[in-house]
């Protein structure tokens, strides 16, 4: 599914359209279902997986993408499908 976080193909953070990646809001588990319902982003390698300041090594980073990932979700569906779905709650 497209995603319902980003229009334009560009980094998250910085907007750079260079070196992107998708990046899954909730992995492990929880990729299959971020895939079908549109939590993904783009990041430039810097913030996706490349430096200390990106989403698989800054913990503050994480949180704070799968935050506006479930308000998203939340907007659109529900709170108790949220936690039906992913099953735990970041906000």
């Amino acid at each position: 599914m497209k995603s319902i976080l980003q229009d334009k193909k560009e980094c998250w953070f910085c907007k750079t359209i260079q070196n992107l990646h998708r990046h899954h809001c909730f992995g492990g588990a929880n990729r299959k279902h971020s895939e079908r319902y549109g939590l993904t982003i783009y990041l430039c390698g810097y913030h996706h997986n490349l430096s200390n300041e990106s989403v698989h090594f800054d913990k503050e980073l994480d949180l704070l993408v799968k935050q506006m990932a479930q308000k998203k979700f939340e907007e659109i569906y529900s709170h108790e499908q949220f936690m039906k779905i992913f099953k735990r709650n970041y906000l």
